[in-house]
């Protein structure tokens, strides 16, 4: 398998670019992209089921979505996402997709993932509510 790079400059234009187009309307765009992108993490994370959130966090990290990553039951912290843009409201929205595929895969049932706090807002992480359906 092949993969891309695309750095945290690009990251935020593309943003800029359909925020420009689309207004906030674009954010849910980014979250199903996020949900697809996860989709093979969660695959290969789950290749070991015991060590599932240990080996997603490593995968999150691997790939450079994330510096650290701490998941718990009921809710998942992160330093250092890619996907922060100083700004005025949460803007981890890839990220957020990729986590609820993480927990869907894993629990084999639905659930919410709410970005509560985020470090594009001037908070020293990114802290994620898991909330099952």
């Amino acid at each position: 398998m092949r993969y891309v790079k695309i750095d945290q400059a690009e990251l935020r234009q593309i943003l800029e670019l359909y925020e420009g187009v689309m207004s906030h309307a674009c954010h849910g765009l980014f979250f199903k992209e996020g949900s697809v992108i996860g989709t093979d993490m969660a695959e290969e994370a789950l290749k070991d089921r015991p060590k599932f959130f240990e080996r997603a966090g490593a995968i999150l990290k691997e790939r450079g979505w994330v510096e650290e990553v701490t998941f718990s039951d009921g809710d998942v912290v992160v330093r250092g996402s890619i996907e922060v843009t100083p700004g005025d409201i949460p803007t981890c929205h890839r990220l957020r997709g990729i986590l609820r595929e993480f927990y869907e895969r894993f629990k084999g049932g639905r659930v919410k993932c709410t970005e509560e706090m985020c470090a594009s807002t001037g908070h020293p992480e990114c802290r994620f509510r898991i909330e099952e359906m």
